[in-house]
């Protein structure tokens, strides 16, 4: 099971160090309390560096929000991902829904950012989700499926542990609002199907499949204890350490 932590646009360096720092302690003083699950945090890109620092080794891995698909060049504000490899990255979010929206990423730029991921071994988080407006029209399963087809598009997996997609219902972001458990059940489910489809059973049950979207302390043991879930890309809860472990802590109790 894998709990990790998007931070987005929130904390400076001075806060992300502390908050790192308490997620570290925590993960090591609780460390029989996870066993079963692995950690990470993915703050924004300035704070790689001293976060990193932060976790030393404490078994708690680094990753990045996004990343440019070209290893190097002329693209100014852009990183790259041999940038996040000497930061000690492990992971990178990439097709997040607030990517797509806000700057026009696609399903093949996606695409093109899991392949050079791969190329400097990252492995990337990978997010998929519908919108209320697609889930009312009944699209969500077809919506989902484009995006999954269209940003794993020739992409080879050695054994589906170079993988990891996260279902982010895009109505349940940062509204407060989760999906339920039968409705994230079912899209994992379809999602593990798909995965299946395109390589084989044994790799795709290798995948690790995600949640995201308002999972909170609070309830995150119904949706944890889903047979498909195999945990959970946290927003907001995971800006508080305490809140971030307890998540974590009842993954390992219903994994």
């Amino acid at each position: 099971m894998l709990i990790a932590g998007n931070w987005k646009m929130n904390t400076d360096v001075a806060s992300g160090h502390e908050l790192a720092t308490n997620v570290a302690s925590g993960a090591t003083a609780a460390s029989e309390a996870l066993d079963g699950v692995d950690l990470a945090v993915c703050p924004p890109f300035v704070h790689l560096p001293v976060v990193a620092e932060a976790l030393g080794d404490s078994g708690v891995a680094l990753g990045a929000q996004n990343m440019h698909p070209e290893t190097d060049g002329a693209y100014t504000g852009e990183v790259s991902a041999p940038m996040l490899v000497s930061t000690g990255c492990t992971y990178v979010i990439l097709g997040h829904s607030e990517r797509r929206a806000y700057f026009g990423e696609t399903d093949a730029s996606v695409r093109d950012k899991v392949a050079q991921a791969h190329a400097h071994d990252l492995i990337p988080i990978v997010c998929v989700g519908e919108t209320l407006e697609q889930r009312n029209d009944g699209d969500a399963k077809d919506v989902v499926r484009r995006q999954v087809r269209g940003a794993l598009k020739g992409i080879a997996l050695a054994d589906g542990s170079d993988l990891v997609v996260a279902y982010e219902p895009v109505w349940a972001i940062g509204t407060g609002e989760s999906a339920t458990p039968e409705q994230a059940q079912e899209m994992h489910a379809f999602l593990r199907d798909e995965l299946a489809d395109r390589y084989a059973a044994d790799v795709a049950e290798a995948v690790e499949l995600l949640y995201g979207g308002s999972m909170k302390d609070y309830n995150c043991e119904s949706l944890l204890g889903q047979p498909d879930i195999d945990g959970g890309l946290i927003g907001g809860a995971s800006l508080e350490a305490e809140h971030f472990l307890t998540i974590a802590k009842t993954g390992a109790q219903v994994g």
